[in-house]
């Protein structure tokens, strides 16, 4: 069985400011791009935007997929198990909740290695989704961050 390789990246114009993602999915020789992007979020909330996306873009439940991405927040939150001590505790203290709860069952249908990749380097892939993500943030064709622009803990850091 081929394993799907996703690559995701994140941006955003200020922190907070306007803000995109980017996706590149690849299974095979099969390719797909996904971005969209946001008039007020943060960086962080791109990075796990793009793997919530990549992971609800799936049709099937099972797969065995590496996802490959620039963002240590993402990656030590999942790799080292933060997340589910988070999760614990009601996420108390912790930004970018309501993003975490839609990720954590997505995460649980599949089998997932997290995978660190030098942002702004020579991987064409993540390069590809950085040029997503900056362009959906550049684009003012944007969607409301819900989750960051009702959150008052955000608004007021």
């Amino acid at each position: 069985m081929a394993e799907l390789v996703v690559y995701t990246d994140g941006a955003s114009r200020g922190n907070p400011g306007p803000g995109g993602y980017g996706v590149v999915l690849m299974w095979g020789s099969l390719r797909k791009e996904l971005s969209q992007g946001y008039r007020k979020t943060t960086n962080n909330r791109m990075e796990l935007l793009a793997v919530i996306t990549a992971l609800e873009a799936l049709k099937k439940d099972g797969l065995q997929l590496t996802i490959c991405t620039d963002s240590k927040y993402v990656v030590d939150s999942i790799e080292k198990g933060w997340i589910w001590g988070w999760m614990k505790t009601g996420f108390k203290g912790k930004k970018n909740k309501d993003l975490w709860m839609r990720f954590i069952p997505l995460y649980r249908k599949h089998k997932i290695k997290m995978q660190w990749v030098k942002g702004h380097a020579s991987n064409i892939f993540n390069n590809r989704c950085d040029e997503l993500a900056t362009q959906a943030a550049d684009s003012g064709n944007w969607l409301i961050d819900e989750g960051f622009e009702n959150d008052m803990d955000s608004l007021l850091n």
